[in-house]
Order: C-alpha cells, then sequence, then structure tokens
C-alpha cells in the first residue's frame, strides 16, 4: 500500500526561513553545522543493466551532482548488480565494511535485501530507497509517482484504441518483475484504467524485466489469442516493448497494435517515431538522480533543514510506515511531444534520434 502525505510543519518551516534568505534554491543552509564535510563517500547501488537508463543517466547525473555539491571532493562508490539479488547484497556489505557515509539503493529484490538495510542502519549507514522502495528501516525514498505511470499508461493505451473501444476489445498486458515493488503500482494504476473497458485476455509478471523473456511471454499470448484478436498491449517499460514488437513481427504482424512503455529508452522514442511504439513514460532522470544526491549529502553532512524540505512526501512500506519521500511528476511521451520533453531537457540530441533509418519521419514532424 502507498500513502501520501504533507508535512505541513516542515513545509511551514521551510517557507518562513526561505522568506527571510537562509535557504537557497535547493534548501540548503549556509548557517548549518555539518556533521561532516565535503570529503564524503556516497554509494550508490543500482539494480541492472538491461534497462539502458541506469548506465547512461542515473549513474553519471548523480556522480556529477555529488561532486558539485561537494566541492569535488566528495566520490562515489558504484555497483551495478545486473538483476542478480545476491551480487547486490555482496555489494552492500562491501559498502558496509567499506564504511561509506550514506547508501542509495535501488533494490533488485525489495523484500530480500532488508536484511542488508538493517545491517547498514546498525553500523550507522543511512540508506536511501532510489526508484524503488526498499524494505527494511531506510532513511528516506525518492521515486516517480508509480500509481500515477500506471495510470497514465492505461489511459494513453484506451486512447489509442479510439472512440470505437469496446469491452470485447482483447489486449495483453506485459508487467513487470513480480520482485519490483514498483510493478506492482503500475500494474495497480493501469488497472484502475482499464478494468471494465477492455478484456485482459493474457497478464504476464516478467521475470527480471528482461526484454527475453517479454518476447517468450508475448509469444505465448500470440498463439493463445490469436495475432489477430490482440488489440493493444500495456508494456510497463519500453525495454519489454522491444521484445514484445520482435514477437509480433516474428508472427507476421505487418501492422502493430498500439503498444506503451516507460524510460523513454532512445529505441523507443524512434519506435515511436516510426509507429511501432504508441507511448513511453518520460521521466525526469536529472530531477531523479540530482534530488536523490542532495539528499544523500543532506543527510550525512547534518544539514535537516535542506532533508526535510527535500522529503515533503510520506510513504508506507510492507516493513516501515510514514517513510520521508519525495515522489517526481512523470509526462506521456507520444509523436507529439519528443521535442518538448526528451530533447528540450537534453537527454538526446535531435541527431541521436533521427539516424538514417528515421530520416523521413522526423522531417514529417519537423524535428530537427
Amino acid at each position: 500500500m502507498r500513502r501520501i502525505a504533507i508535512s505541513v510543519a516542515v513545509t511551514s518551516m521551510s517557507v518562513m526561513l526561505a522568506g527571510c534568505g537562509m535557504l537557497d534554491a535547493t534548501g540548503s543552509s549556509d548557517d548549518a553545522s555539518p556533521a561532516k564535510g565535503d570529503d564524503v563517500t556516497v554509494g550508490l547501488l543500482l539494480p541492472e543493466k538491461a534497462n539502458a537508463r541506469y548506465e547512461q543517466f542515473d549513474y553519471p547525473i548523480f556522480k556529477s551532482k555529488v561532486e558539485s555539491l561537494t566541492n569535488s571532493k566528495g566520490k562515489v562508490e558504484y555497483a551495478n548488480a545486473e538483476s542478480k539479488a545476491d551480487k547486490q547484497a555482496s555489494q552492500m556489505q562491501q559498502m558496509i565494511d567499506d564504511q561509506v557515509d550514506v547508501i542509495v539503493l535501488d533494490a533488485v529484490d525489495s523484500q530480500d535485501i532488508a536484511s542488508s538495510v538493517q545491517k547498514a542502519k546498525d553500523a550507522g549507514i543511512p540508506v536511501i530507497a532510489y526508484d524503488r522502495l526498499a524494505e527494511g528501516p531506510i532513511d528516506a525514498y525518492i521515486s516517480f509517482d508509480n500509481a500515477l505511470v500506471g495510470e497514465v499508461q492505461g489511459r494513453s493505451l484506451l486512447e489509442s484504441l479510439g472512440d470505437d473501444i469496446s469491452i470485447t476489445d482483447k489486449i495483453v498486458m506485459m508487467n513487470g518483475s513480480s520482485t519490483d515493488p514498483n510493478a506492482k503500482q503500475f500494474k495497480a494504476g493501469a488497472l484502475s484504467e482499464l478494468k471494465g473497458k477492455v478484456t485482459i485476455a493474457k497478464s504476464y509478471d516478467t521475470k527480471d524485466w528482461e526484454p527475453e523473456n517479454a518476447q517468450a511471454n508475448m509469444a505465448e499470448a500470440i498463439e493463445a489469442i490469436g495475432a489477430e484478436n490482440i488489440e493493444a498491449v500495456y508494456s510497463a517499460n519500453d525495454g519489454m516493448a522491444g521484445g514484445i514488437v520482435k514477437a509480433l513481427r516474428a508472427a507476421g504482424v505487418t501492422e502493430l497494435p498500439p503498444i506503451t512503455g516507460q524510460d523513454a529508452d532512445l529505441s523507443a522514442v524512434q519506435r515511436i517515431l516510426a509507429g511501432d511504439q504508441y507511448m513511453s513514460v518520460y521521466k525526469s532522470y536529472p530531477e531523479e538522480a540530482e534530488s536523490a544526491a542532495e539528499m544523500a549529502v543532506a543527510k550525512v553532512q547534518g544539514r535537516d533543514i535542506q532533508f526535510d524540505a527535500l522529503t515533503r512526501d510520506r510513504v508506507d512500506s510492507p516493513t516501515d510506515k510514514d517513510i520521508p519521500a519525495q515522489l517526481v511528476p512523470v509526462v506521456a511521451l507520444t509523436r507529439d511531444n519528443i521535442e518538448a520533453t526528451v530533447v528540450a531537457d537534453g537527454i538526446y540530441e535531435v541527431s541521436d534520434i533521427c539516424t538514417a533509418d528515421y530520416k523521413a519521419a522526423c522531417a514529417a514532424l519537423k524535428l530537427k
């Protein structure tokens, strides 16, 4: 269950202090007495490489922000678990042994990692859950509004079917990994829009979010339902959308049904341009990663006012209640707003998107 509550006292205090000129744009206080100086070591644990965002955006943006916040004296100790929960537990233990000052954790398995979070707590190392809500005594959480992500995907899928939508229209749901709490929230959000409006003919929880697993699931769905009877496909992310496209093409489908996605991967943006994918969900990775870096540095430096200003929401996990949190907004990415989102935010250059195979599509959208 997810719950959001605004901390009125913290908000009011932050506003008052900002009015007095005590807080800068990021909410930091020059008068604070840091528990630690700029020579901080931040542990960053990311879950996998199947999704390009982690290596391409999250890590480098996070690292750059830590450096800028600490006058280039702070450092990031980074590890990627490559979808292996036991590997991530070992990586986290190594960071505990190395006595890093704070750990930012994007869990492979939110439940399995709880004992490691407890070990960090026992060692006096704060843990901030990043992107996925880990269980155990975490100090804060930053992510996107995951239920809203699913709702945006579900609404977009219904819009793609037009005015003739019917409860008899059959769709396939390709959800994320059952070990990822975000996947459950995406699924719940999507179902809140889809139930009672279409028929969910097949639904899969895709192991490790792997595109290959999504492709295999989709091939099974095509065989069971018949490709000609599938009106649309709900895909929880872009990587799996790519696998879904491969399965449909292998089945001889030339005119693809609407397919959703998430993460605004470059290949997905190009598929959207070409009409092979209907939409993705754009999430501002710079905003999430930079805010996470600010939270980590503020926490370890004892800048409580700044930390509270960054965590005004509250969420619940299966093990803890009222966890300080920041939930970052999202937007539906379609052919109509590529330039206003991923290009405007500097995620991709037009030249990255408009390669030879997509020149004509870019020209049609006047994307240049």
